[in-house]
């Protein structure tokens, strides 16, 4: 077998292999530490809509300036969120402070 042949059988499997593969879609939702009742409803429905689609979610709050003092209010929104969503998606991560941003990741559940 020539070596060329076997770069192209090489290059073919690799393609077969690339094109099984899914891509995993992440989509984020930003809060305020005192996001209002119905900017959160509204966030939430955006929410589900994403983790019907398949993809992940990446909530964050962010806290600007001197509203770092509030990160009790943004984890507590936070599992607001992660508990209205249960049904739909489970939680990857637990909210984790990173600088000035609280992240969660929630997955889609399996159907």
């Amino acid at each position: 077998m020539d070596y060329k042949k076997f770069l192209y059988e090489q290059k073919k499997r690799e393609k077969v292999i690339k094109s099984k593969t899914t891509k995993v879609v992440i989509k984020e939702i930003r809060f305020g530490p005192q996001t209002d009742d119905h900017d959160y409803e509204f966030k939430k429905k955006h929410s589900e809509k994403f983790l019907k689609e398949g993809a992940k979610l990446k909530a964050f709050v962010f806290f600007k300036g001197r509203s770092i003092i509030y990160k009790d209010q943004g984890e507590i929104l936070l599992l607001r969120l992660a508990q209205d969503l249960e049904e739909i998606g489970k939680v990857e991560q637990m909210p984790k402070l990173e600088g000035k941003r609280m992240i969660m990741f929630i997955a889609p559940k399996k159907k």
